[in-house]
């Protein structure tokens, strides 16, 4: 990487942000040779045979309260999410057994979900030939379990990475939508070399440090990355970052060294079903932890309200770009286009 060192790292410590010396876009040095097709293949085909136990992200934690219900289609199944007083979440199917009517639009009254159509309650113990879905809430994510898709063995609660403590980070999460399936999602993200090409306005200096062979063993399947992120023109910050995949549909970045150390991004790829032209769509949540072991961190927790919508506005930028990325290799596959 061009300007940054062991020294600069160890500096980063005291002082996070230096000047940067960045050549033009188009004098970079290109990365594609070190992004090998098949190692990115061979990397995707991994993260594809581990085991998700038939568990899907269904929304940010905090998009699921207490006085309405949550709705969205997973795999072509609708499903409403709620909370009880208690504020454990619940799942179930999202069409009322009596008949039809979407339960996304049904009242909550003392946990229980009222259809709108003819009043039939139902609670989370089922009801009327209703039965509601193992739902887990991990404190930044709602996760359900679908066992009729995830063609799985069903494990008791999700694949969650592992995470700074939450009462001493700031998590925010964000959603997009797209036509293209959860494994060109994953396989984005399994391409770090893209990164200071295709988000200069975000990353600069980007050298991948150490990347998984095709033939990669376990303890080596994961990818290191030196990266600068901008936080304004000249000035960025420089971490070093590990992608792993602890599940078939997420991408975990973990900030090693840096500013943020500890801190991750979790970018979770949950199929929804078919528009109506029979397209795939796909729904990327991610959820950002920021976390750091700085004592003015400490200090601006209480203003965590202030910058969640910040870091959901750098997801949600970058996300423009990275979900054109993954459509377009839908596109090509669907086609019969794609090379290799």
């Amino acid at each position: 990487m061009v300007g940054y060192s062991a020294t600069n790292r160890v500096r980063s410590r005291a002082f996070p942000f230096r000047r940067l010396r960045i050549p033009r876009w188009a004098a970079q040095q290109g990365t594609w040779r070190a992004a090998r097709p098949a190692a990115i293949a061979a990397a995707l085909e991994r993260a594809r045979a581990r085991p998700a136990g038939n568990w899907f992200v269904l929304a940010g934690s905090g998009r699921i309260g207490s006085t309405e219900p949550f709705t969205r289609t997973v795999g072509g199944i609708e499903v409403v999410a709620w909370r009880t007083p208690d504020g454990r979440l619940h799942a179930g199917p999202g069409i009322c057994p009596h008949l039809g009517a979407p339960l996304g639009e049904a009242a909550v009254d003392r946990g229980q979900l009222v259809c709108r159509w003819h009043g039939l309650r139902l609670t989370e113990r089922g009801g009327a030939g209703w039965s509601p879905f193992p739902a887990h809430d991990d404190g930044v994510l709602a996760w359900v379990r679908l066992d009729s898709i995830g063609g799985e063995q069903p494990l008791e609660s999700p694949v969650v990475p592992r995470r700074p403590a939450l009462r001493e980070s700031i998590a925010e999460v964000a959603t997009v939508v797209g036509t293209c399936e959860p494994e060109d999602v994953v396989a984005n993200r399994l391409d770090p070399w893209h990164g200071s090409w295709f988000h200069p306005y975000s990353f600069a200096e980007l050298e991948v440090r150490h990347a998984p062979a095709v033939d990669s063993a376990e303890e080596n399947d994961f990818f290191e990355v030196l990266v600068t992120f901008k936080v304004l023109p000249g000035i960025g910050v420089p971490v070093t970052a590990e992608f792993t995949c602890p599940d078939p549909r997420t991408v975990v970045m973990r900030i090693l060294e840096g500013e943020g150390a500890g801190s991750v991004v979790e970018t979770h790829a949950t199929p929804l079903g078919t528009d109506s032209a029979g397209a795939p769509r796909t729904a990327v949540v991610e959820a950002t932890v920021a976390h750091s072991r700085r004592r003015g961190f400490r200090a601006v927790l209480p203003a965590a309200a202030l910058l969640r919508p910040l870091i959901r506005r750098v997801a949600l930028r970058l996300w423009t770009d990275d979900l054109a990325y993954a459509q377009r290799r839908y596109e090509l596959r669907s086609t019969g286009r794609f090379p290799g």
